[in-house]
């Protein structure tokens, strides 16, 4: 099979496409006939070194995929072979990725595809919708409460702000350009702004002046005077972003105000706590509230290249990118 793998951690040129071995399926895995696949932010870093992982060589990079059932191993109960599925996690604590023709992936990590939903879709919705999912779970978001993210076009972002909707918030965000504003509000964003040419300041007090309840960050390098500002008594904020990160944190209004301070990554959840979050997903990629932002699809062989542009708008902030990068074998 093709497929697009590296023999060594390091940048973007190390990835090669070419032959490899179809994978059998073990006890309890799906090959799947691989039909799209999507880049994540994390699947850079690994693929660099950033992210310490145990990873076989040569290594399938890739966590997010859709296809179609191609066989099943012993032991497989969920899935038979024709059904379409999707799914994350792969390339994640010694499992092989998904950017190859098949994939082997225990079933546990695997989700229906609902009926008139694309693989493109299905794949471009995997981490960033589960991640979102999880996140605004955490949070305990309630119809009626509002809640801002950074950034609303992002692949993370887009889903929060499609998600808060769905669940009855009152969401508000921000963009780099007119378009970006635009492509929130028609998103289902109540409120969104530009942050290069408008006083988001103002803007969000005027929208929230009680207070914000749920703060989604999704900067690496967030100011934490200003967003802590902005929360209501008993508001959350969700961090998913920054690694090496250290700002500065404003303790004391933080505190007085009965805050909480959620962390999480979603490779953490376990396999029952991603399969309750892909079930709400699934019912909003059926029911057309919930649809991923695709800025382009590109031939597998092209990993490479589109690796290296989704670390330049991850990293060196490029803002060439409005949505994720799918990838077609």
């Amino acid at each position: 099979m093709k497929a697009a793998f590296i023999r060594e951690t390091g940048p973007a040129s190390n990835i090669t496409y070419g032959d490899l071995p179809t994978p059998e399926p073990a006890a309890g895995q799906v090959l799947v006939k691989v039909g799209a696949v999507a880049v994540n932010p994390i699947d850079t870093y690994i693929r660099a070194g950033g992210v310490k992982m145990n990873i076989p060589l040569p290594f399938v990079i890739g966590c997010d995929l859709a296809g179609t059932v191609e066989r099943v191993g012993p032991n497989v109960k969920r899935f038979k072979p024709g059904d379409r599925v999707w799914g994350s996690n792969q390339g994640l604590f010694g499992r092989q990725g998904s950017f190859a023709d098949y994939a082997a992936v225990d079933e546990g990590w695997l989700y229906p595809t609902p009926a008139g939903v694309s693989d493109e879709q299905a794949a471009a919705v995997a981490l960033v919708g589960i991640t979102a999912h999880l996140g605004l779970h955490r949070a305990s978001l309630k119809a009626g409460e509002t809640l801002f993210v950074n950034g609303g076009t992002g692949g993370v972002g887009s889903m929060v702000v499609q998600m808060a909707k769905a669940l009855g918030a009152r969401v508000a965000t921000v963009g780099g350009s007119d378009e970006k504003v635009k492509q929130c509000s028609q998103m289902g964003a109540d409120a969104a702004w530009n942050y290069n040419t408008e006083d988001v300041d103002a803007k969000l007090k005027e929208f929230a002046p009680q207070g914000v309840n749920v703060w989604w960050e999704t900067l690496r390098e967030a100011n934490f005077d200003r967003s802590v500002g902005f929360l209501a008594p008993r508001g959350r904020m969700v961090l998913m972003a920054g690694r090496d990160a250290r700002p500065p944190f404003p303790v004391g209004p933080f505190y007085t105000r009965d805050a909480t301070l959620i962390g999480f990554a979603m490779f953490n959840a376990s396999q029952d706590e991603q399969r309750a979050a892909v079930e709400d997903i699934n019912l909003w990629l059926a029911d057309g509230k919930l649809k991923p932002r695709i800025d382009r699809v590109l031939p597998l062989g092209e990993a490479a290249a589109a690796h290296q542009l989704q670390q330049d708008n991850t990293l060196d902030k490029k803002g060439t990118l409005a949505g994720k990068i799918v990838l077609k074998p």
